[in-house]
């Protein structure tokens, strides 16, 4: 229940008329104070992470960034609200709600860099060996727009699997959304034979033996964003200077996480000195800084399908490549969605990825810091490779 009353809050805002007030409310606060500092809004899971160590880290204050402390927000649809109306100004966001955002309500939001790659799984029931044993039975998603949704429709239509609503009948699977930390405990109660969702929840129920990982998410779609960095458009009109001064310190962020992988599971962690997360250190570390071993141990059992792909379990690399966002579009057009989603079918996917995705600074931050080497950046495009 509450899910649903997550969506259909989200439903609301995303809609013109719903949007309207707070963006009449972030207007103002704009006007009257326009440089307003830094205020970051994010969830509890590791999507959050390049946000949350550029603040544990001081690498905004480096760059002359006033910030406040962090806001943890329980759901999507109160974090989406805050930012809309201009309490938070800085918020990850799963890449689908993003396009939902920006054409669902025209909301004047803009990506301007990928938050992080991978970082999500399938995780299901022990005694589910394959993805067909899923048929008739309920599997949670965190959100119908999400890249979990997305993936997860991609994987059952490869092996023959119809997604329904309710009830479902040989051939099919049943989706509900579900808000992630409820996954665990569903999954160990048998209310659901699997979650598909964003670390370390599917880390959560490895440890807690309730579950086993059945696929990830980056052994499906090579290199995917799952949350994407959102800023106002007013922001960046306003003050640009500014807003490359934040994204600096978000690329930063990265190549400490990417290069401090332990250091920044405590620092996540409620063990760590900030306390942004309830998680354990423990299971953090099982996300970010997996054993070789533990590693090669998805890899021998046939989790991982394309070890030749050098995925981590989760992955940071900012550029928002233009071909991702096109294909995405395009992949939202082929998965079932709950609601009213017709704004999907006038969308062009080249169009998207221009007006979407303002990647001016997250380049200029990557060049400037001689960072290419680090995310194994050739160039600023590719091609996408989705093989279940």
């Amino acid at each position: 229940m509450r899910s649903r009353r997550d969506f259909l809050k989200l439903a609301a805002l995303f809609s013109a008329a719903g949007a309207l007030p707070l963006l009449q409310a972030c207007g103002r606060q704009a006007a009257q104070n326009p440089a307003a500092p830094l205020r970051i809004g994010y969830l509890p899971i590791t999507d959050a992470t390049p946000l949350l160590v550029a603040h544990g880290q001081g690498l905004f204050a480096k760059h002359g960034v006033e910030v406040a402390k962090p806001v943890l927000f329980r759901s999507w649809a109160s974090l989406v609200e805050a930012f809309l109306s201009g309490q938070v100004n800085l918020i990850h966001l799963l890449s689908p709600m993003s396009i939902w955002a920006r054409y669902g309500s025209a909301s004047p939001i803009k990506v301007v860099m990928w938050n992080h790659m991978a970082g999500s799984a399938l995780t299901v029931a022990p005694e589910i060996d394959n993805v067909s044993a899923l048929a008739g039975k309920t599997v949670a998603i965190p959100f119908w727009y999400s890249i979990h949704n997305v993936v997860l429709q991609k994987i059952l239509r490869e092996n023959g699997l119809r997604v329904v609503e309710k009830n479902p009948q040989a051939g099919e699977v049943r989706l509900s959304v579900m808000a992630p930390s409820d996954m665990v405990a569903a999954l160990a109660n048998r209310a659901i034979a699997g979650f598909i969702v964003a670390e370390p929840f599917n880390a959560v129920a490895e440890s807690k033996g309730v579950g086993k990982v059945l696929r990830f998410s980056g052994d499906v779609w090579r290199d995917h964003a799952c949350c994407v960095t959102l800023m106002q458009e007013h922001d960046i009109n306003q003050r640009p200077e500014w807003v490359q001064s934040v994204v600096t310190a978000l690329v930063e962020a990265q190549v400490f996480a990417a290069q401090h992988r332990a250091d920044t599971a405590l620092m996540l962690s409620k063990q760590g000195s900030h306390q942004y997360t309830p998680h354990e250190e423990k299971v953090l570390q099982k996300v970010l800084a997996p054993t070789p071993d533990a590693w090669a141990h998805y890899s021998a059992s046939g989790i991982i399908r394309h070890p030749e792909w050098q995925q981590s379990r989760i992955d940071f690399q900012p550029y928002p490549y233009p071909s991702y966002t096109e294909k995405l579009v395009e992949m939202l057009k082929q998965t079932h969605i709950a609601g009213v989603n017709r704004f999907l079918d006038a969308l062009d996917p080249a169009q998207v990825a221009q007006d979407l995705v303002d990647d001016r600074f997250v380049k200029q931050a990557v060049i400037q810091g001689g960072h290419q080497a680090v995310f194994k950046l050739n160039g600023w495009t590719r091609t996408e490779t989705i093989v279940v």
